[in-house]
């Protein structure tokens, strides 16, 4: 024990246990900002060319545009967008865009011990075919969307399967304790009654049996032509991505032939406004012996713009202010803390389990939403608290207030762009919609600079404005469905046809906010 004593701190704890940098022994007096002695110094990369995220962007000479955003990492993500979905079936049967979500990659490829993720997205206006796999493997991910989307076999034993999965889901989603999807379908069919993003994005029941091989082909031979189609990729070279586009989607012929499209829908998004309403039986669903609570749902919205628009910005900005959450957890620990609908609603009326802001864009028009819920017997009061909320809006938002939302907004941005197949769809998307592509910092300066707090709060007030404008549709129908770009007071929801190409005068007035109202009954 006394040799152990006599022993130096070098000897007792080791010369990497004892070496203390900021301490007194060592090294003394040396400040963390200056090199260490006997430490090499760091070699650090250099960026020279161009910006290594810049998105370059390739047209080919059957429209297809090919898209690429280099990104560090063994895997890449790349996918064929195609500006086709659910709001171009005005000339077919409801739910084609669904059956075709469900058809995609039903044929099995064999891989060489390649791992592959395929991810299939649809939404009213765009459907997304994506493979993410490793980047020596980009011939056969490219090969592989090429079949997918120029060559589906669409065999009768798979429409037979399509059609169960189909039915299957629309049962699971009456049976869905979670709203969301349903309250989404039903605030876009009373916005836009009958028209382009009020169309139905499940295939309705009864056209299950009515959706064959020969509708397929109609509808894909109208959509799924080059100039509607970006290929994009993530995390690989561009021109090996140009390289593989000719080889595989230059010159393949479609499975329905070469043909010009003719049936292609040009329809402006008509806003009409209206109620929905639904009640539902959940008494004979549980996820376990609790039953589920009584609730009634609504959601309120009211037009927004397109993400076309200069206002898309500052609606972001006031969507972000808005936020809420459930009355359990606003998103995790201090998150959405300070937004309006967790300090004015969730804070201050217990009965309330939910008030939630959405904001949906498309390329000619959009709706600002708030989803709330609270017990059935509370239905006429939640009403009031969420118009007031709408009303409060065209307020004039504090300094502190506004920097917190445009500083939220660009966190968010920034976080969700980290994953790659976030990125493959933000450069997909941009490219398809604009024929560019904005980078992150240049969101970023467009959110910093989006304005004082009165001109955040005058998009709304434009909206509200558009009520002046009521005597316009008295006399006049609805503008023809290849307009490009309406009038002010039509794309202010002023024309309330039923469709965008009816030609007919209007039906009975309807309310400017469409509305939706969701009951659970046990």
């Amino acid at each position: 024990m006394s040799r152990c004593r006599s022993w130096s701190p070098v000897q007792r704890y080791g010369l990497a246990a004892y070496r203390r940098y900021s301490g007194s022994g060592g090294y003394p007096n040396i400040p963390l900002s200056s090199p260490l002695p006997g430490v090499p110094s760091p070699t650090f990369a250099s960026v020279d060319g161009l910006e290594k995220s810049e998105t370059r962007i390739t047209t080919l000479e059957n429209g297809l545009r090919v898209a690429s955003q280099n990104k560090f990492g063994q895997f890449c993500t790349v996918g064929i967008l195609v500006n086709s979905g659910s709001r171009h079936e005005t000339k077919y049967p409801s739910g084609i865009a669904h059956f075709l979500e469900k058809l995609a990659f039903s044929v099995s490829i064999a891989f060489s011990n390649s791992p592959i993720l395929l991810h299939v997205f649809l939404c009213r206006d765009t459907t997304m075919y994506a493979i993410s796999a490793e980047v020596k493997g980009l011939d056969t991910v490219v090969s592989l969307l090429s079949d997918a989307v120029l060559q589906p076999r669409l065999l009768d034993e798979e429409i037979e399967m399509t059609q169960m999965a189909v039915r299957f889901e629309l049962e699971d989603l009456n049976m869905r304790p979670d709203p969301e999807p349903l309250l989404t379908e039903m605030i876009h069919a009373a916005a836009y009654r009958g028209n382009t993003v009020g169309l139905p994005r499940f295939c309705p029941g009864d056209n299950v049996d009515k959706i064959d091989q020969a509708v397929l082909h109609g509808y894909l031979r109208s959509y799924y032509c080059p100039q509607r189609m970006v290929l994009a990729g993530v995390g690989i070279e561009h021109e090996q991505l140009v390289k593989c586009a000719r080889r595989y989607l230059l010159n393949t012929r479609p499975v329905w032939g070469e043909a010009t499209p003719t049936d292609v829908d040009l329809s402006v998004a008509q806003y009409t406004g209206g109620i929905v309403k639904m009640e539902k039986d959940m008494s004979d669903v549980s996820l376990g012996p609790t039953p589920i609570p009584e609730l009634a749902h609504i959601m309120i919205g009211l037009e927004s713009c397109s993400f076309l628009e200069d206002d898309f910005i500052p609606f972001a900005v006031l969507n972000m202010m808005m936020g809420g959450g459930g009355s359990f957890s606003a998103g995790g620990p201090g998150k959405g803390m300070f937004t309006r609908l967790y300090l004015n609603v969730l804070n201050r009326h217990h009965w309330m389990y939910n008030a939630t802001a959405y904001h949906h864009s498309y390329e000619d028009s959009g709706l600002l939403c708030i989803h709330a819920s609270a017990d059935p017997r509370q239905l006429r009061e939640m009403v009031e608290i969420i118009t007031r909320e709408f009303i409060q809006m065209a307020g004039t938002p504090g300094e502190m207030e506004l920097e917190r939302a445009k500083t939220q907004l660009k966190s968010m941005l920034m976080m969700n762009l980290e994953s790659r197949p976030v990125v493959f769809e933000d450069v997909g998307r941009q490219v398809l919609s604009t024929g560019k592509r904005k980078l992150p910092h240049e969101l970023c300066a467009l959110i910093s600079e989006s304005g004082s707090p009165e001109h955040i709060a005058s998009p709304l007030r434009c909206c509200a404005a558009s009520r002046r404008w009521r005597h316009w549709e008295t006399s006049r129908s609805c503008p023809p469905s290849n307009t490009s770009r309406l009038p002010c007071p039509a794309r202010m929801g002023a024309c309330r046809a039923p469709t965008a190409c009816s030609g007919r005068p209007r039906g009975p007035p309807l309310p400017r906010t469409p509305t939706t109202i969701y009951v659970h009954k046990p």
